[in-house]
């Protein structure tokens, strides 16, 4: 899933930084500007945007928790389901960095957290070689979990690698055609939890299929901040998101709605007897969405949103370890 995306070098000036003149006064202070380049670990870690990290544990974990709501766990493929998750997101975000650079929705001087290929401080083909390294790793997981859950976990395995390549890349950009939402809520909702439940207990049963809808709405609350804080880049770019489409006020209503759905199908889990009361220890984590829905419906530049995406993937994983917590505990 996805912060958003990348750009291509930046200059002093790009970066909004003094340029001073050739000598005198000027030059020192302009000198002093020039941030220092970033080690390469550092870049690489960058590029992998670990704070939307937590969008693809979350579901995973929900998964297991549905699972052991029946008293089963299976190691193996809990472990790789995560690296697949993990991997996945990864490399998406590379991809996503490298193909909105080359779109030119990512520039030097977006709002956003640093984009490595907007910076250049990767080149396009060392995104493209990460990328597929990136893959390759997630096939070789993938492959044990086709060995344990069969044809139908290659198919979705196949369409989880698509999707993630294609969100900002390829011939047809979905992200670019206001269909981010869509893909977000059914690949780190839907098929994340159900596969992972159905990995560990050879079923899908409807208490995955309704606890995948809150990690599938928080998912996508992720996205819609992301799009609204990016909102002027992607209109000047192109690209169509639904907030660039609609405006920033459906997307303000459009997180809000996010969080509500999310919330009324944790109670909905034990109002329908799917599971015991303890499913609702999600709700704890309610009062960490006040102050990201205040500064959501807030006023002021849209720098101020990143904080936002921090928040909403940190509650995403809260309520996922709460939900898992509670439906394990209602199982023993």
């Amino acid at each position: 899933m996805t912060e958003t995306a990348p750009g291509a070098g930046g200059s002093l000036t790009r970066e909004g930084a003094p340029v001073g003149g050739t000598g005198g006064a000027g030059a020192p202070a302009a000198a002093a500007a020039v941030p220092p380049r970033p080690s390469a670990a550092r870049v690489w870690w960058l590029a992998i945007r670990p704070n939307t990290l937590p969008a693809a544990i979350a579901p995973v974990v929900v998964g297991l928790g549905v699972a052991l709501a029946g008293r089963v766990f299976a190691p193996g493929p809990a472990l790789a389901c995560l690296a697949v998750a993990l991997l996945l997101q990864i490399a998406a975000n590379l991809a996503n960095d490298l193909a909105d650079f080359r779109s030119g929705a990512d520039t030097a001087d977006r709002v956003g957290p640093v984009r490595v290929a907007a910076r250049g401080l990767a080149t396009p083909r060392q995104l493209t070689v990460a990328t597929g390294l990136v893959i390759a790793a997630a096939g070789v997981a993938g492959l044990y979990l086709v060995v344990v859950g069969g044809p139908v976990i290659l198919a979705l395995g196949i369409l989880a690698v698509l999707a993630a390549l294609a969100y900002t890349g390829g011939p047809w950009r979905y992200g670019y055609h206001g269909l981010g939402e869509v893909f977000v809520f059914v690949f780190f909702g839907l098929v994340a939890v159900i596969g992972t439940a159905y990995l560990q207990t050879g079923v899908v049963d409807a208490l995955a299929i309704v606890a995948a809808v809150p990690m599938g709405c928080l998912a996508t609350a992720i996205l819609v901040v992301n799009n609204l804080r990016d909102i002027d880049g992607d209109r000047r770019a192109g690209k169509r998101t639904l907030a660039v489409t609609f405006g920033a006020g459906f997307a303000r209503a459009e997180y809000a709605a996010m969080l509500a759905v999310a919330a009324a199908a944790v109670v909905a889990i034990p109002v329908a007897g799917l599971a015991s009361p303890l499913a609702l220890l999600p709700l704890v984590a309610a009062p960490l969405a006040v102050p990201l829905l205040r500064t959501v419906f807030g006023a002021g530049h849209p720098r101020r949103l990143n904080p936002v995406l921090k928040g909403t993937a940190r509650l995403e994983l809260a309520v996922a370890a709460l939900l898992a917590l509670g439906l394990a505990a209602g199982g023993l």
